[in-house]
């Protein structure tokens, strides 16, 4: 218990620490990004594509997504990069010789680098070629090539931002399995990149897209024609809507004004016989002369009169 005097509490039972953080187990993690479709979580199985980000897909699930985004909780995190089939790449692969028996371990790379004969299980870095599609060990590419290194097309990107024409004049290389021509600068993917290289490829795919022309719909000419057509019905012609004569007035009405406007002109005359001469010399009839004087200045004197 403690306290009591009969036992000496020590610091780790009075004072509680901080549970630490759980930590991803890297190995399951590397296995899972090798091994598995990034989209469905299904074991990898050719056709394999990949996108600009680098990840790894069958691609059947890529054209279940594609046909309905909801196929996949997870699929607009995932890969909602990826617009159409135009935007992944088919992969081609070397597989293993011999092939790995069908009950082994999962763990067993089924694909190895052509060049070095490296398994590709998230040992060594792996690229992809963009134009053809075969995919090398980042090594063994860069020792057909050259010194330098291979790179994810941030090179390329970053001299047209400044720029410079270097890479417009710079010598295409020859894919060493198919002999297609590629550009060492814009053409060499990573697969299955660190997070921070994800990011880099990420802005270099934005970057490109915002380049890209603005397609213009083409419309069809028959419906065109149908457009055209119901613009004219919706306008109208003065041949589809002739003039119409105008309604002649009710009888019952015209007769009802009529004798309306005698019973009021009888009024009138009745009220004028009726003035005096005072009140009738403030009125001016029709064919009078205009006065000078109004009734306000009337038998008064004023220059003006």
């Amino acid at each position: 218990m403690g306290n009591d005097g009969g036992s000496i509490p020590d610091r780790r039972d009075l004072v509680r620490n901080k549970p630490k953080a759980e930590q991803a187990d890297k190995a399951n993690q590397t296995r899972a990004r090798w091994f598995f479709c990034a989209l469905s979580k299904r074991p990898l199985q050719e056709p394999i594509v990949s996108c600009a980000l680098g990840k790894l897909y069958n691609k059947d699930a890529i054209i279940e997504y594609l046909l309905d985004k909801t196929a996949y909780g997870d699929g607009g995190k995932i890969c909602g990069h990826i617009r159409s089939l135009k935007d992944i790449k088919v992969l081609k692969l070397t597989p293993r010789s011999p092939p790995p028996p069908p009950d082994s371990s999962a763990d067993v790379a089924r694909f190895v680098c052509p060049l070095t004969f490296k398994e590709m299980n998230g040992g060594q870095p792996f690229v992809y070629i963009l134009s053809c599609g075969c995919v090398f060990s980042q090594s063994g590419l860069r020792t057909v090539l050259g010194s330098s290194s291979p790179h994810n097309g941030n090179d390329a990107t970053a001299d047209e931002s400044n720029g410079s024409s270097s890479v417009k004049d710079e010598q295409l290389e020859v894919c060493p399995q198919c002999a297609t021509k590629f550009s060492k600068s814009s053409d060499i993917f990573m697969l299955n990149p660190s997070l921070e290289e994800e990011e880099r490829m990420r802005v270099v795919m934005e970057l490109h897209r915002s380049r890209e022309p603005v397609k213009k719909s083409k419309k069809r000419k028959a419906g065109a024609d149908v457009d055209e057509a119901a613009a004219k019905k919706k306008k109208g012609s003065p041949e589809d809507h002739p003039l119409s004569p105008a309604p002649g007035l009710n009888p019952k009405i015209s007769a009802a004004s009529r004798s309306l406007a005698e019973s009021l002109a009888a009024e009138e005359t009745k009220r004028k016989a009726g003035m005096s001469d005072a009140v009738k010399s403030l009125y001016r009839g029709k064919n009078d002369a205009p006065r000078k004087e109004t009734f306000m200045t009337m038998g008064t004197f004023t220059r003006y009169a």
